[in-house]
């Protein structure tokens, strides 16, 4: 429970301290904290798992004959046969371009190492959601459902994380809002 002291006027005019008791918020709970870090770890990890498999090919999405480190595109398979709606020109257009894959795989080392570490969450929460929308705007309309799918859960929860800190816990993300860098340009934090 938090406590917190207030003045106040009693009915003959005199002043007076009442303490108030109010319950914690939930985010502020050690057990939310710890959902909270495990959320960022299970997403972090789902990052860095496309990464790895786009990188070498481990057979899970990505056959290892088209891993990246093979000369295969990370890209331009669902670039170019997934795409539907109203976007589905612009992803069929950059399919398999260089800087596009680099900037997918960018993206994806990015925001999983940020999030496992618990480091660079604003950033992280930034350029996942950007990538996770556009997945979802590859697909229009999602096929389970009219509108909602994972990927924009996946960003609702990473700008969540990143808004309730859960880089503190189980994580580097006290020690990284200590670094000057960050101290001096908090949008890294």
């Amino acid at each position: 429970m938090a406590v917190s002291e207030h003045e106040m006027n009693t009915r003959d005019g005199r002043r007076a301290l009442v303490r108030v008791a109010a319950p914690k918020p939930l985010t502020e709970s050690s057990a939310a904290r710890y959902v909270w870090a495990a959320a960022r770890l299970a997403l972090g990890w789902v990052f860095l798992w496309a990464f790895l498999d786009k990188l070498f090919g481990l057979g899970h999405e990505t056959p290892a004959a088209k891993a990246w480190t093979k000369g295969g595109s990370p890209t331009e398979g669902f670039l170019k046969f997934s795409p539907k709606g109203p976007f589905a020109g612009v992803y069929h257009g950059i399919a398999g371009a260089a800087w596009a894959d680099w900037l997918f795989m960018l993206g994806l080392a990015g925001v999983g190492a940020a999030l496992i570490l618990g480091i660079g969450m604003r950033i992280a929460a930034l350029g996942g959601a950007a990538l996770l929308i556009m997945m979802w705007a590859a697909v229009l309309p999602p096929q389970n459902n009219v509108f909602m799918d994972d990927h924009l859960i996946y960003a609702l929860l990473i700008v969540g994380l990143a808004l309730v800190g859960a880089g503190d816990v189980l994580g580097l993300g006290r020690w990284w809002a200590k670094v000057p860098l960050v101290k001096r340009f908090p949008f890294l934090r």
